[in-house]
């Protein structure tokens, strides 16, 4: 069967099963869930009271195969709100499905997460918006070919047609503004475009992107915040900006030194993300 033809009712049984595990697992509901990306998993070992569950003991969850994605769950406390943080997510290109990628976030929903904080490496083709910049997403353009909404409908899950005039949350944006601004950290917006991968783009592509008037891209995220939305849940989306992609001056990527500027933006991160769930 086909991810576009999974079954509503047998995809619903395999939610509520790998959240009855984590249920048993840890007592207390949370109320975010936080996926954290390449190379930032260093916020999870910031949740205190925490129960940490490896992905191959949850059923039916993916495991994540890619660099830096730890690949566990934490659940626990972090900045006085009960959270579910994801220290590595799964990729389209890994071989997963949409609807396997976007497993977790529906076991958030069905655990009772209200709220969605997603985190990402991005390359940047604005030259406004150089390595190591943290960027609030504002909008994002679909281009991986594919959605995880796609095939039968369920409404007791979302709607069949769910608006997305605004996908990431005016009211958490402004939230991250005003903390960044309080604790004097740059924090650019820009639109994101999410691509299948694995591969990086042409110089042609990454032009193209320009053109639109887009900011950054990435592989992931985008199905992530499709789910969400379409769960109800409000999302807010922060990335960081690993590589410049600048089509008249680019270089080969390195993926180790990619990881590196990822790592070195956890510490404002982590004040981004603390601020925010104090104030939610």
């Amino acid at each position: 069967m086909s991810d576009h033809n999974v079954n509503i009712a047998h995809y619903k049984r395999q939610i509520e099963e790998a959240a009855e595990l984590i249920r048993r697992r840890h007592r207390e509901a949370p109320e975010v869930g936080i996926i954290c990306g390449t190379g930032m998993g260093a916020l999870a070992e910031k949740v205190e009271a925490r129960t940490v569950i490896p992905y191959d003991e949850i059923p039916h969850f993916p495991v994540s195969t890619v660099e830096s994605h730890h690949g566990n769950l934490m659940m626990g406390r972090l900045a006085g709100k009960a959270v579910m943080v994801m220290q590595g997510r799964f990729h389209y290109y890994e071989g997963y499905t949409m609807k396997e990628v976007t497993f977790p976030v529906r076991v958030m929903k069905a655990l009772g997460c209200r709220a969605l904080v997603v985190m990402n490496a991005v390359g940047s083709m604005n030259p406004l918006i150089p390595r190591g910049s943290i960027v609030l997403v504002s909008d994002h353009v679909n281009l991986m070919g594919d959605n995880p909404l796609i095939g039968p409908n369920d409404d007791a899950m979302g709607p069949r047609f769910p608006d997305m005039s605004a996908p990431y949350c005016p009211a958490l944006r402004r939230i991250l503004r005003e903390v960044a601004l309080e604790a004097r950290l740059a924090l650019h917006e820009g639109v994101m475009v999410a691509v299948q991968g694995p591969n990086l783009e042409t110089r042609a592509e990454y032009r193209m992107f320009q053109m639109l008037g887009i900011d950054i891209v990435t592989m992931s995220t985008v199905p992530e915040v499709l789910a969400a939305n379409h769960a109800g849940m409000k999302v807010v989306a922060l990335s960081t900006v690993t590589d410049e992609c600048l089509p008249d001056a680019l270089k080969p990527a390195d993926i180790s030194e990619i990881i590196a500027v990822a790592q070195g933006a956890e510490g404002r991160l982590e004040t981004l993300v603390t601020g925010l769930l104090a104030r939610m």
